[in-house]
């Protein structure tokens, strides 16, 4: 019958050896009897010579994680002296490893939990993205990396969830004549906010193309050149009056070009000295006209179009039937 104690020392978190050796502890009859510890952060002598002796006292099986050559040397060499069976788990698969590749391990500890934190970060970010599409939460735009605004039909929403698969946290925001933008969106850092235009000719024909899969009449207003025209020239003012908003020329480009073209100015912007804090929009700076948009153009600043109280809703929207189309 098993039992006793297996010691798993790591120069890290241990998760990795203790998972692999509760993978193998099953095979084993009675392995419920067996305990399993875990010393983390393993990283010099004083802890090698600790552990082998901690093993040694208790009679216990050591199993080590060290990505470091020279603390598995340390822990091989103490455990012979000592008599302490040791198992090295992965020695011998970074030794084969690097024979494979031609090239030596970086021997960073600690660099699977980066990875997990990276993969959490990404779900974040693309609960956020849910969460904030189509102008649902106001209240979460200071919490954005980055803000999309624009017409119906303009991408946002795609463009959102293809950002947030990157870890950034993206919220956007329609833009409908008849209806105010959240006076949330102005304490946005403006940097952070990208207008997205259209041509309206091909704005027509996506918009009625949703007609149709929706069902919607044909003579609607949400497929109206006429009306389409004059929704893109007030949503053109309304960028011109935010000249710091970069503006962004969508048409015939792929979501992969366009989001690209988002990322790169994020990063020009924030990225060089770690930027500001996630969601820290409230630092804003002063305005500056003639701020260069995506185009390589430069916006000068007319006065800013009043602004009603209420906000909008998806339901109120021209040519929308409530929770169904999106941006």
């Amino acid at each position: 019958m098993i039992g006793g104690t297996i010691l798993v020392a790591s120069d890290a978190t241990g998760e990795t050896g203790e998972k692999a050796v509760r993978a193998a502890l099953v095979q084993f009859f009675g392995y419920e009897k067996v305990r399993i510890e875990v010393l983390p952060h393993v990283r010099d002598e004083a802890a090698v010579r600790a552990v082998v002796a901690e093993a040694k006292k208790r009679s216990a099986l050591l199993v080590y994680t060290l990505v470091g050559s020279t603390l598995r040397a340390m822990v091989k060499r103490a455990a012979e002296e000592e008599d302490v069976r040791a198992v090295d788990l992965l020695g011998g698969l970074l030794l084969q490893m690097a024979m494979h590749f031609g090239e030596d391990p970086l021997y960073k500890p600690g660099l699977g939990h980066e990875l997990n934190a990276e993969y959490f970060k990404r779900i974040d970010a693309v609960e956020f993205a849910v969460n904030n599409d189509d102008g649902k939460e106001p209240r979460n735009l200071r919490k954005a990396d980055i803000v999309l605004v624009g017409v119906s039909r303009t991408s946002k929403t795609p463009l959102s969830q293809y950002i947030a698969h990157r870890g950034y946290r993206v919220a956007n925001v329609p833009l409908v004549r008849e209806i105010p933008l959240p006076r949330e969106l102005d304490l946005v850092d403006p940097r952070r906010v990208f207008g997205l235009m259209v041509d309206p000719s091909m704005l027509v024909e996506v918009r009625r193309t949703r007609m149709k899969h929706m069902g919607m009449e044909p003579n609607s207003e949400y497929g109206d050149p006429r009306r389409v025209r004059e929704e893109l020239e007030w949503c053109r003012a309304l960028f011109a009056a935010h000249p710091q908003w970069t503006l962004l020329e969508i048409s015939g480009k792929a979501i992969e070009e366009t989001a690209s073209l988002i990322l790169e100015r994020y990063r020009q912007r924030f990225a060089p000295n770690g930027g500001p804090p996630r969601g820290s929009n409230a630092a804003k700076p002063a305005p500056t006209p003639g701020v260069a948009t995506a185009r390589g153009k430069s916006a000068s600043k007319p006065a800013a179009p009043a602004r009603a109280a209420t906000r909008a809703t998806p339901a109120s929207r021209p040519g929308r039937k409530p929770g169904k189309a999106k941006g």
